[in-house]
């Protein structure tokens, strides 16, 4: 089923994987949770040999093991988890495979934004069924949220911080109360939230400001930090990692040299030295340089190969997706690359044993110019 979908959810990617998982688990489990914490984070981090386990689990997320044991821990309580961190860090993807595991279910979902309703988290109603019946609660909309709370389940709510006060004040009351009440009609006028049911929200922490969270929402949260992946051995391995599903699910046979992912690497960790060196936002390029930011470099360079190239990935045609991605203000970010592209790149071709860094050199330069 997950490949006739363009994008299948974790529980559907991950079906037959999660069904040997919960067929094992003999561990204690939280509520209606379907796989005990143990096995969530097993499922998430990927098993080790002490685990015991008769068949390997790949790791999914790839981040600190303490992250993903807090998380557990707050969706074992009644208290919401709040991811936050910059863009790319994975956050929605931990959300996603954390539901998957616990409830195999992801796609509860609500996304913040400057529209977003109170109606959106609680209800709203079907008008053509309240014309005809009035209002009752077969002609009533529930929301991602309150369809969690009835079954018992994870509801997520993306970018908390882009909706607006009364959304959030709304929130305060399904996390404290654990229910919804409905005053349009007489009877069966209250959802309660069954146990198993919680929240996890992501917010980016770039929109600090943009409408800040209430202390009393604070309260409701516990809060896990999710930083940029910086150790290149990590970084490495979700970009390796990225790459084989990149190319299962495109279904491309293509050829992409590991010396050219340290390439890309090494420019994206340059890149970012750069940019904490910088001392105003005019020498900063607007990319957040995440690791989600590399793999979109990498799969546009990769689509491009298989569609225009040769089959195979080559540093010219990786230099020109960098730089078509990065480039996003004109003329600072052109600057910026520019700048790099001569004090940085053109001094690595010098001891280039692979050829790598020539080729990126000129795809680079090409690329600037073009957009210049």
């Amino acid at each position: 089923m997950s490949e006739e979908l363009l994008r299948a959810p974790a529980e559907v990617k991950y079906a037959e994987e999660l069904d040997w998982l919960e067929s094992v688990d003999d561990g204690p489990k939280p509520f209606s949770w379907r796989l005990s914490p143990k096995m969530v984070r097993t499922f998430v981090l990927g098993s080790e040999r002490a685990d015991g386990l008769e068949r390997e689990i790949p790791q999914k997320w790839f981040g600190d093991r303490s992250f993903v044991e807090r998380s557990i821990v707050t969706l074992a309580s009644d208290r919401g988890l709040l991811l936050i961190g910059d863009p790319g860090t994975g956050k929605s993807w931990l959300a996603e495979l954390l539901a998957a595991a616990i409830c195999r279910n992801s796609t509860l979902v609500v996304q913040g934004t400057a529209g977003t309703t109170e109606d959106h988290i609680k209800y709203s109603w079907n008008v053509s069924m309240v014309i005809a019946k009035g209002q009752s609660r077969q002609s009533m909309i529930p929301s991602p949220i309150m369809t969690a709370m009835e079954r018992g389940v994870v509801g997520r709510f993306e970018e908390l911080t882009r909706s607006t006060s009364d959304v959030q004040d709304a929130l305060i009351s399904i996390l404290s109360e654990k229910y919804v009440s409905i005053p349009e009609l007489d009877d069966d006028n209250i959802v309660f939230a069954k146990p198993g049911f919680s929240i996890i929200a992501t917010a980016n922490s770039r929109d600090r400001g943009v409408n800040d969270l209430s202390s009393a929402l604070k309260r409701r949260f516990n809060f896990v930090r999710i930083p940029v992946v910086t150790n290149k051995k990590s970084e490495a391995e979700i970009v390796r990692f990225r790459t084989v599903e990149l190319l299962r699910r495109h279904r491309i046979e293509l050829e992409v040299p590991p010396t050219l992912l340290d390439v890309l690497l090494e420019s994206f960790a340059d890149l970012r030295a750069a940019s904490a060196a910088a001392t105003s936002d005019d020498e900063r390029l607007e990319s957040a340089l995440s690791t989600a930011e590399q793999i979109g470099v990498l799969e546009d360079a990769i689509l491009h190969s298989q569609f225009f190239g040769d089959q195979v990935l080559g540093a010219h045609t990786l230099a020109g997706s960098l730089v078509g991605s990065l480039a996003r203000r004109s003329p600072e970010d052109l600057a910026i690359l520019n700048k790099f592209w001569h004090g940085v790149v053109e001094p690595r071709t010098k001891n280039d044993h692979h050829g790598h860094w020539g080729d990126f050199l000129e795809g680079g330069r090409q690329a600037i110019a073009t957009l210049s």
